[in-house]
């Protein structure tokens, strides 16, 4: 009776530590965030230590004085995203150029794998995507318009509404008044 006892204690605890091996070794999805301007590198440093790293980047295109590029630019600043597992963890936070984790109810933040996949649907369908926060508008604030027939002009926000803002263009020494997409916005500093 013992003997039978201790193989169904020894089974119990064989099943348990399969269970708790599964979760050290299950890779998920988390946000680290970067040093400005480090996404690209501390990917790349990420993927050459074998961690699965991805920093999506969308399309720009910058004008110089003589000339017209197309360049990749990180499409959340300062953030990289990782899947890893529990034994991956302190790999990933003594990367240089990562600052911490990002946090949620006080753990790293998981992410779903379907979250990135759509992340990476929406970048192949729209390559120059932006992701704009809006709470960075305010009125009040000077803007340049980045696209569009009033390429270039500059103007005065007077409301944000969801995901237009009404502008005052100065132009011709009289206020236009448009609503534009905040994603053709640049923010005048």
């Amino acid at each position: 009776m013992q003997v039978e006892q201790i193989f169904l204690n020894l089974n119990y605890i064989m099943e348990n530590l399969n269970s708790i091996n599964k979760l050290m070794t299950e890779r998920k999805w988390f946000v680290v965030y970067t040093r400005p301007r480090w996404e690209k590198k501390i990917e790349k440093e990420l993927q050459m230590a074998g961690i699965t790293a991805y920093c999506p980047v969308r399309k720009v295109k910058n004008q110089w004085a003589d000339r017209v590029k197309e360049v990749e630019l990180p499409l959340f600043s300062s953030y990289v995203f990782v899947k890893i597992n529990a034994k991956e963890d302190l790999k990933v936070r003594t990367t240089t150029g990562v600052m911490n984790f990002v946090y949620y109810m006080g753990k790293p933040a998981q992410i779903r794998d379907v979250v990135i996949d759509e992340i990476k649907c929406f970048l192949e369908l729209f390559p120059s995507l932006e992701a704009v926060g809006l709470q960075q508008l305010n009125a009040g604030d000077r803007v340049i318009i980045k696209e569009g027939i009033m390429t270039q002009k500059q103007g005065e926000i007077l409301q944000v509404r969801g995901k237009n803002v009404l502008v005052v263009i100065d132009c011709l020494h009289c206020a236009l008044i448009t609503k534009i997409p905040v994603s053709n916005l640049e923010l005048i500093n």
